[in-house]
């Protein structure tokens, strides 16, 4: 009896050094930063715990240790912060804050979002000019052929392993957005855009593992949609279950945190403003799986060389969200807007008519 319990734990030990000693890809994924680059909220005044600064000690701590990592990003970084909106409309004559961050972490590919897409052509068309990586959506297509606006989708070679990595980006698009800012595209179907394109990757490619960068969300019955509506705003689940080839998909667009299988396809959603990263661990070998993780950037400093790098940027956009431009002789409140005449509304009013003419 001794014997046997001796021989169990050697077995159990060894089986345990053969895990650690196996090879790994670890896909790291970022969604809805929303403009939180760095570590501070400048609408309010306030330092944060939560930025791609903050990311930036996280994956460097990987690759410090070695691993090998595979960065991505999963659209709507460009609305939602002072330090993008400077980079978008003012401060324009030298690269753009985001394309100089992107390329700076060593990001190897991203995904387009909707509100990336509301900043404009001359915003995120200068940006794909600056970026050392594709920016991604296969669904996205050239209104005057059957090409994709943007790159379809990114083969990552890691320990031997062919990646690929296709992107999609919601289709509601021009629901919610005027024209002049997606002139020239349209917006296929998830789906329907999801069977093409893994097949012509598979045929085209051969890769050994396909990943879906999806911008869009889980919840395929909101807004009154459901599994046949077409276009879905949120078509990711609808993807897993309906589309075979895909191993990971990972989905954005509705800040939710997401873990879970789905058929064959694991679904990982990391929420929002850099809080969190969603993490599929690809372990090779004999014991073959991919395993997903949400981890907390909670715990993590930002990165002091990388707020070195961009203090030019972040200084300016906090010069410009601090020049005064006019007074309020005693607080103004949207309360009243609920019940009657408001000022803060007729204040509003005020500002778009001397600007409409």
């Amino acid at each position: 009896m001794l014997t046997g319990i001796r021989l169990f734990f050697v077995i159990l030990i060894c089986s345990s050094a053969i895990i650690l000693a196996q090879k790994a890809i670890k896909v790291i994924v970022t969604s809805d930063v929303h403009g939180r680059i760095f570590p501070y909220d400048l609408t309010n005044n306030i330092e944060t715990n939560n930025s791609l600064a903050t990311v930036m000690s996280y994956v460097s701590e990987l690759r410090n240790n070695g691993d090998a990592i595979v960065l991505l990003d999963n659209g709507d970084i460009l609305q939602g912060d002072p330090a993008v909106y400077y980079s978008n409309y003012i401060n324009t004559g030298i690269p753009h804050l985001v394309s100089q961050v992107f390329n700076y972490m060593g990001y190897d590919a991203a995904t387009i979002g909707n509100h990336d897409i509301e900043a404009g052509h001359p915003v995120y068309d200068k940006i794909i000019r600056e970026l050392k990586i594709p920016w991604l959506a296969a669904n996205a297509m050239k209104n005057d052929s059957s090409a994709p606006y943007f790159t379809p989708y990114k083969i990552i070679e890691k320990l031997g392993k062919r990646i690929a990595v296709i992107g999609m980006v919601t289709p509601l698009i021009p629901d919610w957005l005027p024209e002049k800012l997606w002139a020239g595209i349209y917006f296929e179907d998830l789906i329907e855009s999801s069977r093409k394109w893994i097949k012509i990757v598979t045929e085209k490619e051969n890769p050994d593992y396909i990943i879906g960068l999806f911008h869009s969300g889980l919840d395929y019955n909101y807004g009154n949609q459901n599994e046949n509506s077409f276009k879905n705003e949120n078509a990711v689940e609808l993807v897993a279950a309906n589309v075979p080839g895909f191993d990971v998909i990972f989905s954005g667009h509705d800040h939710k945190v997401a873990n879970k299988m789905i058929n064959k396809t694991l679904i990982l959603g990391p929420g929002s403003h850099a809080n969190n990263v969603a993490i599929a661990t690809i372990l090779l070998g004999d014991f073959q799986k991919i395993n997903g993780e949400i981890v907390s950037m909670k715990n993590y400093i930002p990165d002091e060389k990388f707020l070195a790098k961009f203090n030019d940027y972040f200084s300016g956009a906090e010069e410009f969200v601090s020049k005064e431009i006019g007074v309020l002789e005693h607080p103004v409140s949207t309360r009243n807007s609920y019940f009657g005449n408001s000022e803060f509304v007729d204040l509003l009013h005020r500002i778009q008519l001397d600007n409409s003419g």
